[in-house]
C-alpha cells in the first residue's frame, strides 16, 4: 500500500475513521500478510467539511472533473485559499460550496497547485487525502506541465530563454522575493509569441514553482510584468499582472492517462495582446 502513495497518515485515517481494506473479497488488517496475485482494495473514508473554510455560493467554472479531480479556472483578483484579509470569498470557498450543492460525500478541500490572488487561470483540487498525495508527489517531481502567458514591459529579441536565477526572500520584506546568492533553484523557460516596440507576449513553462517566480525573474531581466503592483508598481497598463496559467498536465493514476486542462486568456489581458 506504502508502494502505491498511500501515506503513513493516510493509512491510519482507513485503519481508525471508517476506512477498509479488503483482500479477494474479505476484509482485513494492515498486518495481513499477501501471497502473489491478491487483489487488494480500499474504501477511503469518509471526509467531512473543515469548518475553517466558509461556503460560498458563488459558480465555479469546472475545466475538468471526475470522482478524482476538479480543476476549475480561477479568475484573477481572488485568492486561492482563505487567509485573514480574505475570510469569506476565495476559490477554496467557491469549491466547498460546489461540493456541498453536488452533495459529495468528501467535502473536505485538497488544494493542488496555488496561484497568486491577481494571477488568472487553472487551480487543481483533488476530491479525497488519497488523490491529493498521489498528485502532490508529481508536483514534486516536477510532472505536473505548467504553462503561463504573460505581457512583459519592453521589447524582448530572442525568441527562446531559459532563465536560471536562484529565488530567495527579499530581506526586509515578508512579502516580496527577489533573485538572491543562496536562494533556491529557480528555472523559468520561455518563447516570445509577440513582441511591439514596447510589450512582449511570452508563452512561459515553469520548470519548478518558487514564489512569485515568473514576476521575479522578469524583474530581474528588466522585463517586469505589466500591472504588477508589487514588482513594477509605476505601470498602470491593467490593475494585474498580466500573467494567467493557460495549461497544466497532469497523468491521472486511476483512470491511467494524462489530462490536459487548458483556459481561455481573460478579457483584460486580450484588451492589451490588441494593441500588437
Amino acid at each position: 500500500m506504502r508502494q502505491h502513495g498511500i501515506s503513513r497518515t493516510l493509512l491510519k485515517q482507513i485503519k481508525f475513521e471508517g476506512g477498509k481494506i479488503v483482500v479477494n473479497d474479505e476484509i482485513q488488517k494492515v498486518n495481513y500478510m499477501l501471497s502473489d496475485k491478491d487483489v487488494v482494495k480500499i474504501t477511503l473514508p469518509p471526509e467531512p467539511a473543515n469548518d475553517v473554510i466558509q461556503v460560498s455560493d458563488k459558480e465555479i467554472t469546472i475545466v475538468y472533473e471526475d470522482e478524482h479531480f476538479l480543476v476549475v479556472d480561477k479568475p484573477p483578483h481572488l485568492a486561492c485559499l482563505p487567509s485573514h484579509l480574505y475570510k469569506n470569498d476565495t476559490i477554496a470557498n467557491r469549491v466547498k460550496g460546489y461540493f456541498i450543492r453536488q452533495g459529495y460525500s468528501n467535502q473536505k478541500i485538497h488544494i493542488v497547485n496555488r496561484l497568486d490572488m491577481d494571477t488568472s487561470g487553472i487551480v487543481i483540487f483533488a476530491k479525497h487525502h488519497f488523490a491529493h498525495s498521489l498528485l502532490d508527489m508529481q508536483m514534486q517531481h516536477h510532472e505536473i506541465s505548467k504553462k503561463y502567458i504573460a505581457i512583459v514591459e519592453g521589447k524582448i529579441n530572442h525568441q527562446h530563454v531559459d532563465i536560471c536565477l536562484p529565488i530567495g526572500r527579499k530581506e526586509g520584506s515578508f512579502i516580496e522575493r527577489s533573485v538572491v546568492n543562496g536562494g533556491k533553484p529557480s528555472w523559468t523557460e520561455f518563447w516570445v509569441d509577440k513582441s511591439s516596440e514596447d510589450l512582449t507576449l511570452l508563452k512561459i513553462k515553469l520548470h519548478s514553482g518558487r514564489t512569485h517566480q515568473i514576476r521575479v525573474h522578469f524583474k530581474e531581466i528588466n522585463h517586469p510584468l505589466i500591472g504588477d503592483w508589487l514588482y513594477n508598481p509605476d505601470n498602470k497598463l491593467m490593475d494585474r499582472q498580466a500573467l494567467h496559467c493557460y495549461e497544466m498536465k497532469f497523468y491521472n493514476p486511476f483512470s491511467q492517462e494524462e489530462v490536459l486542462c487548458q483556459s481561455q486568456i481573460p478579457q483584460d489581458m486580450q484588451q492589451i495582446i490588441k494593441r500588437f
